[in-house]
């Protein structure tokens, strides 16, 4: 069995801005790069979960969303970083579907595939959502990052909560 990390998209990987869709508007997280190699170096596969109701609300399409998520992967992949398999939602908050988080369709897609320890992996998020869908499937250590959307640190039901991925080797050692 493989140990895993789970990203959420927006406010993990990349900045948070409302609905991002467009190459250049998209902007890295401050040492994304080094947090992600860290974490495949100590044998994590690495997986993006990442709602994205920005397509049902008709902001966006869901081409879009491929073009923007292949440019994102290849860009990843020339810093040596490896996206084992991304999953999203296009769905709205009220569209009661199986793959919007706090539900864990994402996750259970991608178990469909690879032979995950979920015992000994990680979700990061920045929404109480995030932690939730991790609750939700079995996936026992959670962080949630500040870089994303803001929350009350004391209503957190994350494991840990830090600042942001940078601060993630301080937390995951092995």
């Amino acid at each position: 069995m493989q140990k895993a990390i789970f990203l959420d998209r927006d406010g993990v990987i990349n900045i948070e801005k409302d609905y991002t869709y467009k190459i250049e508007e998209f902007e890295f997280v401050d040492s994304l790069f080094d947090s992600l190699k860290y974490l495949q170096d100590l044998g994590y596969k690495l997986f993006i979960i990442t709602n994205q109701s920005g397509i049902a609300r008709g902001y966006y399409t869901i081409q879009d969303y491929k073009i923007l998520t292949n440019w994102m992967l290849d860009y990843l992949e020339q810093k040596g970083i490896f996206i084992s398999q991304t999953e999203f939602c296009p769905h709205g908050p009220d569209d009661n579907c199986n793959c919007r988080k706090p539900k864990t369709g994402m996750i259970d897609n991608i178990l469909k595939k690879h032979d995950i320890d979920l015992e000994n992996s990680w979700l990061i998020g920045d929404k109480q959502a995030d932690i939730q869908c991790a609750k939700n499937a079995n996936i026992k250590n959670t962080i949630q990052v500040k870089s994303g959307h803001k929350f009350d640190e004391k209503d957190s039901i994350a494991d840990f909560v830090c600042d942001s991925i940078k601060d993630i080797k301080n937390i995951i050692k092995n």
